[in-house]
């Protein structure tokens, strides 16, 4: 129903739509209930952290591969250059991805450094309670004195940033095209095979004897023009 001059409605609503309204009514009280998981989990797993030790990784595309986040977990090559085992990680706290590949020395170098800190801060306790102390396991002290560490204190990941100091912009710099300079550069990336197979063939043809016979020149017929 509509009055006057204004629009004509178009809502295409079914016939019992007011019994299929969602609502969220519900909503402070499951925010009570995760609360309360939340506490009862820390206390059934304390004193071990209530999260694990995650990766540092670049997020993806041009636009957003300036900042770093946690990633899923480890690669196998990470945990092997700090010396752990990928089974034990997971007993003491750390995710494992083994399906991620580390295709850079700086990420394989900077996520080494963050499990060796991790291993020298760690406290690790006997399986048991009656068992024998093993050559790594903490003393009755230090045990006593362990505290449990909330998720986000688990190897804070902190975005790296590289401050300079004022200077006059060069000419160099000013004549330099940077949009121009990096579309070239992944034009030459995408390239590199096939200016490598050119040349190739190319010297191929050069050297005698090479196994390939040189292609013969294309003569162009000259038409016919008329009877003879």
């Amino acid at each position: 129903m509509h009055f006057r001059n204004q629009v004509i409605p178009g809502n295409h609503f079914h016939k019992k739509w007011q019994q299929h309204v969602k609502t969220w009514f519900d909503q402070p009280a499951k925010k009570a209930r995760r609360s309360k998981l939340r506490l009862k989990k820390a206390r059934e797993i304390a004193p071990r952290p209530l999260g694990l030790l995650r990766s540092v990784v670049r997020c993806p595309t041009i636009r957003y591969n300036k900042k770093v986040r946690a990633g899923r977990g480890f690669t196998i090559q990470e945990l092997k250059a700090a010396g752990i085992g990928k089974h034990v990680a997971r007993t003491i706290g750390i995710a494992v991805d083994h399906r991620r590949r580390n295709k850079s020395v700086e990420s394989l170098q900077l996520n080494t450094q963050r499990l060796k800190e991790y291993k020298s801060k760690l406290i690790l306790f006997p399986r048991t309670k009656n068992a024998k102390r093993g050559k790594d396991e903490a003393t009755a002290e230090e045990q006593k004195n362990a505290t449990q560490i909330a998720r986000e204190d688990v190897g804070p990941i902190r975005q790296p940033v590289v401050r300079e100091k004022r200077r006059a912009i060069t000419q160099a710099e000013k004549e330099f095209k940077a949009y121009e300079h990096v579309r070239r550069a992944r034009g030459a990336a995408k390239s590199v095979g096939r200016k490598e197979k050119k040349a190739k063939e190319r010297e191929q043809e050069l050297v005698p004897g090479s196994g390939k016979a040189p292609k013969e020149e294309k003569v162009k017929k000259a038409k016919k023009g008329g009877d003879e």
